[in-house]
């Protein structure tokens, strides 16, 4: 086997195993020992982060940080991962802040001149457009770890209703959209699951009072699927293309549209009664866009808000 083709395969290798010993990889490859310290030696100077550990049970070791091996991308698929994670730089928050940025860097700085002179070309004619928000979300990271690991957290929340409180919640998952982030949750203080804005959880910390995490199951992203509604109430309104288009664009409302042929629609699902106050903002924006017909209590919430602006403008 030629000495490159065996580096990029050890490479690749080492990043697999993790923890492994020299003779290890001397059986495996069919080389000496010697050979496959030469080659370690290598990969150290290019960059591979390994340490040895020495004693009986020694060996070597890749750190956590681990570099993956080489990855051959052809120009346009250079071009489309470059303005992926360049459209990332309208949110204020992310949860891999740094090394989006980093990435962004390597990829931009290791690309053919031409490449790059295409690339700076393009920055100007393309763009993905997010609304710029002014909030930080400063625990995105341990939010998104909770909810790999499947771990409880202890958070202090500020709500429009209720102010700073603080709470136990287990994260499922977590999302962006227009700009803001959210965090899907079971909250053990309302026992149900919850949807959270992360810009308005001010600090978060795994929790150490002994609480259980929840087998929650396979939940996924879908909203629907994680939280059902609580107190459910019947929602139903008609909406005209506009309106649908309107709705479309709410990741939280959209799995409720029916859409029709002539590009109309219609909802008829059981929503939180918790939910009216944001539901009573929304379908006051829609304006001759919609025709709600229930729940009542939605069209009562409509008209007193509506007096309500009425009034400042008498």
């Amino acid at each position: 086997m030629p000495k490159s083709k065996r580096l990029m395969e050890l490479m690749m290798t080492v990043n697999r195993k993790r923890r492994f010993k020299v003779q290890e990889l001397a059986d495996e490859f069919g080389v000496s020992t010697r050979t496959i310290l030469r080659d370690l030696q290598e990969l150290s100077e290019l960059g591979v982060p390994l340490y040895s550990e020495v004693g009986p049970h020694g060996g070597y070791q890749v750190v956590r940080e681990r570099v993956l091996p080489p990855i051959a991308f052809t120009e346009e698929e250079a071009v489309a991962m470059f303005f992926a994670v360049h459209a990332l730089r309208h949110y204020s928050s992310l949860p891999f802040e740094a090394e989006s940025a980093s990435a962004l860097s390597k990829f931009y700085l290791h690309m053919p001149g031409d490449v790059r002179d295409r690339i700076d070309s393009m920055k100007d004619r393309v763009d993905f457009i997010t609304p710029t928000r002014r909030g930080d979300a400063p625990c995105l990271s341990i939010l998104l770890d909770a909810a790999v690991h499947r771990k409880v957290l202890a958070v202090e929340y500020e709500s429009k209703e209720e102010g700073a409180n603080c709470r136990r919640i287990q994260p499922v998952c977590i999302y962006a959209n227009n700009g803001l982030w959210y965090c899907t949750a079971y909250c053990f203080l309302r026992q149900g699951y919850r949807v959270f804005r992360c810009d308005r959880i001010r600090e978060a910390a795994y929790d150490t009072s002994g609480t259980e995490p929840l087998e929650l199951g396979d939940i996924r992203l879908s909203r629907r699927e994680a939280a059902g509604p609580m107190e459910p109430v019947r929602l139903r309104a008609k909406l005209s293309r506009a309106g649908v288009q309107r709705c479309e664009a709410e990741l939280w409302l959209a799995p409720l549209l029916q859409v029709h042929e002539d590009g109309s629609g219609a909802i008829d699902e059981d929503v939180s009664r918790g939910d009216i106050p944001f539901y009573t903002a929304f379908f006051i924006g829609l304006g001759d866009d919609v025709a709600l017909e229930a729940p009542a209590e939605l069209k009562d919430a409509i008209r007193r808000r509506l007096s309500e602006l009425l009034a400042r403008y008498q």
